[in-house]
């Protein structure tokens, strides 16, 4: 079972799927495959990098990192995450 934290939107699961089975992915591409706007899906992937979860390899090009991968494995509680950043 996943360990979600406070910070976490419902989105932010849709997006780390997404990403794990498509091997990477834009914004825009995100957003057509788990029917958000593009603008909150951005938003919701630089936060998602700046904890961990996900890397940016090249400009607008997202993929999962080995963090992101333990989360959606339930090997990793993200809320542990949140210490990190502060």
């Amino acid at each position: 079972m996943r360990k979600r934290a406070e910070w976490m939107t419902r989105a932010d699961d849709e997006i780390l799927e997404f990403l794990d089975s498509e091997g990477g992915g834009t914004p825009k591409m995100i957003a057509d495959g788990i029917g958000k706007t593009n603008n909150y899906v951005g938003e919701r992937c630089r936060k998602l990098t700046e904890l961990g979860l996900l890397e940016r390899p090249s400009r607008g090009f997202y993929r999962l990192t080995i963090e992101g991968e333990q989360y959606l494995a339930g090997e990793l509680d993200a809320s542990d995450l949140e210490s990190a950043e502060k």
